[in-house]
């Protein structure tokens, strides 16, 4: 028996990278063993435990039957539940299919239908309260120690509500926006990555979601004079984050 808190990582509606970032903790992992307890984590360990969990890490969305009867479960045998990365929270990339019916969906990809039990996915707030949310697709692994440091020592875990703009600033990039006249997201779109795009010359896709009271109306107006289509500025609002409040006018309803 251990006293350390107990860890634990879930995975639903999702590819897997958020956990893989998880990995990419490498050195610091080691460390962090030292600290906590990974009672399940089927990516890493052969014998997972049912828990109680202190902290339960969930990727992915929810979009079966199956995923909301055990996303539930796993509310009743965890203290903390965080939404770890977009998909957990928004839908991410897999809710782009919420903007088609349900059934054209399963008949683009199934030829029996019948045998399919899913619906239209949303994020796991939607279902159960939960207690923190690490944005991203996938989540900095420095969000990710940052948060379980914080955790463990009892202290707010504070995201950066702000834009990437700001990381760009601090990084004395040319704006492609304003300077190159590029489709970039960054403006409306929350930091943490470190402005990974922009500094090697590629526009912001929006992949940790909307910022803290972005202005995406505007943005859309910018992209509209650049020479973006209608559709064209839908599908940037609705890529990552199109069940996400802030964009659901620019994204289009389903």
């Amino acid at each position: 028996m251990t006293d350390k808190p107990k860890i634990a990582v879930f995975k639903f509606t999702g590819c897997a990278g958020c956990q893989m970032e998880f990995l990419r903790l490498e050195d610091e992992f080691e460390d962090l063993l030292k600290k906590v307890e990974i009672s399940y984590f089927m990516m890493v360990k052969r014998d997972n435990s049912e828990g109680p969990y202190d902290i339960s890490f969930i990727e992915g969305s929810i979009s079966t039957p199956r995923e909301l009867k055990e996303i539930k479960e796993l509310r009743a045998r965890s203290k903390i539940i965080v939404a770890f990365g977009d998909c957990a929270i928004t839908g991410c990339i897999p809710s782009v299919r919420n903007f088609i019916p349900q059934r054209v969906a399963e008949e683009i990809v199934y030829d029996d239908t019948s045998v399919i039990d899913s619906f239209k996915l949303r994020g796991i707030d939607e279902y159960i309260r939960v207690d923190k949310y690490i944005p991203g697709c996938p989540p900095d692994k420095n969000l990710i120690l940052g948060f379980l440091v914080k955790s463990l020592k009892d202290v707010r875990v504070y995201h950066r509500p702000h834009a990437v703009c700001v990381e760009c600033k601090l990084k004395e990039n040319i704006c492609l926006l304003t300077s190159l006249e590029e489709p970039c997201m960054g403006p409306v779109t929350r930091a943490g990555c470190g402005a990974i795009c922009p500094s090697g010359g590629r526009v912001c896709e929006g992949c940790y979601g909307p910022m803290n009271d972005p202005n995406p109306k505007y943005l859309a107006e910018v992209f509209k004079e650049y020479g973006l289509t209608e559709a064209d500025i839908v599908r940037k609002f609705r890529k990552y984050a199109g069940l996400a409040k802030e964009f659901s006018k620019e994204a289009g309803e389903f």
